[in-house]
């Protein structure tokens, strides 16, 4: 199965700021929406961000829209999330994850066809 790898997590303060990296290898889901899900310790994963197959659109959980940016580089076939002001409400294990079609409501509504191994983020007081 082709691999999805996630990297930028760490320990860090409330305040700090982390960019969390999620590298795809050769071309695999250029043409398809990727998002960014969460799961704090205990619970189910939630969802973050969305971006569509050729970044024109992106969608956030209400946590934290204004603070988190998702973002893509085609050529790189990387996607990022760029989290700013963190807060340890914040702490969890953030994945990527690839949708099964192009939009951002494909990743919002669950339609998923692969997820990487998460990072862990903690944000301390």
């Amino acid at each position: 199965q082709v691999q999805l790898s996630e990297s930028g997590g760490g320990l860090v303060q409330a305040g700090d700021s982390l960019r969390l990296s999620c590298a795809a290898p050769g071309r695999a889901f250029t043409n398809v929406a990727m998002g960014w899900f969460r799961q704090p310790p205990g619970t189910e994963r939630e969802f973050v961000a969305a971006i569509s197959w050729g970044g024109h659109k992106t969608y956030y959980t209400d946590s934290v829209q204004g603070r988190f940016t998702i973002s893509r580089d085609i050529a790189k076939n990387t996607v990022y999330l760029q989290m700013n002001s963190l807060r340890p409400e914040d702490t969890a294990v953030y994945y990527c994850a690839a949708a099964n079609g192009p939009a951002t409501t494909d990743v919002v509504q669950g339609s998923l066809r692969h997820w990487g191994q998460g990072t862990l983020v903690t944000v301390s007081s």
